[in-house]
């Protein structure tokens, strides 16, 4: 895939190593010409230097935006002509002081990257762990694959954002459509808060699958399985 980078950040530099690992085409754009000219060196495996322009007109593919929450609307309308057509793959959180949602229960930041580049496919993935998780190879616990969220209503889109999550070592999940992209923000808050305010285990939060339906089953004479 050729990809556009928007942003110099720590999130561009993880989640764009891994692609052009993979054999992935990538520009790193950003405002600022020496951080892009860095970060591609840095990457290294052909990655170039661009404009956000020039980024997001080479990502024919995908453009991911990994800009903070506020600014990422800024930049796509901006270039939302460079943008048409193109898949826009969201990675952002909209977390402020307090672990709250910057949106104050208004769209998400993927809904209004959408709205600021109304021509653009866009997904929402990649929010859910620090950037260093993004940094294993792969990010693996436990034996299983890190399972990554992937909210989009183009079924194009989202096949596009499913290789690049497995080019990454991840296990994509459904997540539903763009109207859900504000549930995993949500998700990201409380999880970091979680994390960073509380110091506890998120994920020991959720039981296993075996179990989320509840924990009381009931041999039946027949000898099936059935809930109580």
């Amino acid at each position: 895939m050729r990809i556009g980078v928007l942003g110099t950040g720590n999130m561009a530099d993880a989640l764009a190593t891994h692609w052009v690992r993979a054999g992935h085409r990538v520009a790193i754009g950003g405002r600022d010409a020496h951080k892009a000219e860095r970060l591609a060196t840095r990457i290294g495996g052909g990655a170039r230097p661009a404009s956000l322009r020039a980024a997001a007109e080479f990502g024919q593919e995908v453009v991911l935006a990994a800009l903070p929450y506020g600014a990422g609307a800024d930049v796509a309308r901006d270039l939302r002509a460079a943008l048409e057509g193109r898949v826009l793959l969201d990675c952002s959180n909209p977390v402020g002081p307090g672990f709250r949602l910057l949106t104050h229960g208004g769209p998400s930041a993927a809904r209004r990257l959408a709205a600021a580049a109304p021509g653009a496919r866009v997904v929402k993935a990649f929010n859910l762990c620090h950037e260093n998780v993004w940094r294993m190879r792969p990010p693996v616990f436990d034996g299983r694959p890190l399972a990554v969220p992937v909210c989009g209503d183009d079924e194009a889109a989202l096949t596009r954002v499913r290789e690049l999550v497995r080019d990454v070592g991840g296990e994509p999940v459904a997540g539903g459509g763009l109207d859900r992209a504000g549930l995993l923000e949500a998700t990201a808050a409380l999880f970091i808060s979680l994390w960073v305010g509380e110091g506890a285990d998120a994920q020991a939060i959720a039981p296993p699958l075996a179990y989320a339906a509840g924990p009381d089953q009931q041999r039946t004479e027949g000898g099936s399985m059935a809930f109580r």
